[in-house]
Order: structure tokens, then sequence, then C-alpha cells
């Protein structure tokens, strides 16, 4: 028994002993060892809460919940962390006055990450975006792929990633083209000569998006008259589709088709042309070319 006591007697002044003494603050062996055991099990039991809610989520929602997550975590450790401190007798309010000159330098050095990250947080729950959105930034077309806490990562059509800190969507206007549903209607504009048979024109455009693959049957495709050109009759033919993303190819292969028609039924497509009106004070001087001196001569 009695050694028993001198065990535990000995452990406790190892827990006891001073790693940091000061006035005011005072780090023991106990203190650090409870900092590491409370660090190892909130890691465990935030594992559990994980696996638990990663499992009851829609797959279109677990990235944004593994995103919040790892947010969070970090959080978690350093409450963690401050309330151990606190019931070990450690002042904290010394250790916060000694680092505000330090949280103020990293607050201005790190504000442009704390602002991704808000609005990161932000766009999670407002549900502005989600993975395979298909967004228009900056005059770049790309389909998100995957949605981060700093950043978001979208896919362009010539296959190139654009990585886009998150704050652009809460401070600059963004194009979603699948925000309400994955349904957009495009639009192919042509010009024909002036003189075409309008109705013609119409009836090959209708013909070549009801020959396009990809083109919705409902709504049905439509053309407009838009207006009468410097140069030519402008017609659009707008058409509906459920894959905006691959609408430069379905453009293409209507306008090689559209193209051969128009060819097929003699349809021009004109040449900018412009009048020149000549103004002068007299009749042109015309002079028969066999009396003009040689090249070369003084007259």
């Amino acid at each position: 028994m009695e050694k028993l006591r001198n065990f535990f007697s000995k452990f406790n002044d190892i827990l006891s002993y001073q790693i940091y003494d000061s006035e005011s603050i005072h780090i023991t062996v106990g203190t650090f060892l409870s900092i590491v055991i409370a660090v190892i099990v909130v890691t465990y039991l935030l594992r559990i809460v994980h696996t638990v809610v990663v499992k009851k989520l829609p797959e279109s929602d677990k990235n944004k919940f593994v995103s919040i997550f790892s947010f969070l975590k970090y959080l978690f450790y350093i409450l963690v962390i401050i309330i151990i401190l606190h019931t070990s007798g450690v002042n904290l309010t010394v250790l916060l006055t000694a680092s505000a000159a330090l949280f103020v330098g990293l607050g201005f050095a790190l504000q442009n990450l704390f602002q991704d990250i808000i609005s990161g947080i932000l766009m999670i729950l407002d549900q502005s975006i989600h993975v395979g959105d298909i967004i228009e930034v900056e005059g770049k077309v790309g389909k998100v792929f995957e949605i981060r806490l700093r950043s978001t990562r979208a896919i362009t059509r010539d296959d190139k990633v654009i990585i886009i800190p998150n704050h652009i969507f809460l401070t600059n206007t963004i194009y979603n083209h699948t925000q309400n549903h994955n349904m957009t209607r495009e639009s192919l504009i042509v010009g024909v000569a002036y003189g075409s048979d309008v109705a013609l024109v119409t009836k090959i455009l209708l013909d070549a998006v009801s020959h396009q693959k990809g083109v919705l049957k409902s709504p049905e495709a439509f053309v407009q008259f838009d207006d009468f050109g410097d140069s030519a009759l402008i017609f659009s033919l707008n058409f509906f589709i459920s894959n905006s993303f691959a609408v430069p190819r379905m453009r293409s292969e209507m306008r090689y088709n559209i193209d051969e028609q128009f060819r097929k039924n003699g349809v021009t497509i004109p040449f900018p042309q412009r009048d020149v009106h000549v103004f002068q004070q007299s009749p042109f001087l015309h002079q028969n070319t066999s009396t003009m001196p040689e090249s070369g001569q003084v007259i």
C-alpha cells in the first residue's frame, strides 16, 4: 500500500512539474498532457460525427459538409485548448494582451484568406453555387467540380481548370447558367442577302435545328427575324438544350448544315457592303492615255 502511495506521489510530482512558470502563466506537465489527451478525444469524436453525418447526406451535399467541417474542426481544437488552459489557472487575458499586436498583424496579412473562407461558408449555406453548375466568370464559362472553403474550381470547355477565390462570388456578378434548372435557351445568328426568300430561310433554319443532336423537342425551337442590317437580313435561330456546356460544338455543327442547305437553295450570305457617294464641283476630265507622258518624263 505504501508503494502505491509513493507511486501516486511521484506521479503527482511529475504532473505538477512546471514547464513554463511566470507571474501569471503556469504551465505544468499535467496541463500539457491534458491538452494532448483532449485533442485526441476530440479528434475521435469529430471522426464519429463526420462519418455519421456524411452517411445521411445526399451525394451533392457531402462536399459542402466536408468543407465546413474542416473549418469548424480547427475551431473545436482552439476552444478545447482555451478551456483546459483556463481551468488549469492560466491567465488568458495576459496571453491575449501580449499577442494583440501579433493578432493585428496576422489579421491584416490574412484578411483576404479569411474573406475567402467566410465567403465559402456563406456560399455553401446560401446554396448559390452547386457542384455541376455551369457558371460564367470574367468571360470564361466553366463547370464547377469542387467547392472548397477558400476557392472554387471549375473546368472550362477546353479542359482547363479555373481556380476562383470565393470572395469573387459575393463581390462580382456571376452568371449561373443552371441555377434554376439544367435547360437553357441558346441562339444562333444568321445573316442573308437582301431579296432572299425569308420563308425559305426560316424553313432551312428549323430543319437544321430539328436534326441537331442534343436539342430538346420541347420547348420547340423558333426563328426570329431580328433586324434589317446594313448588309443583310438578320435572323436568330433559338433552341433549348439541357447541356449548355456543349453549345459551341452544337452551333458549329448547325452552321455546317445551314451553309450546305443555303448553297443548295441559292440563299446567299452577303459580304459587308458600303455605298460610296462622290461629290465634286466640276465634271471629271477625261484624257487620252496615248498622249500621256511616259514614266519618268517631266511635263
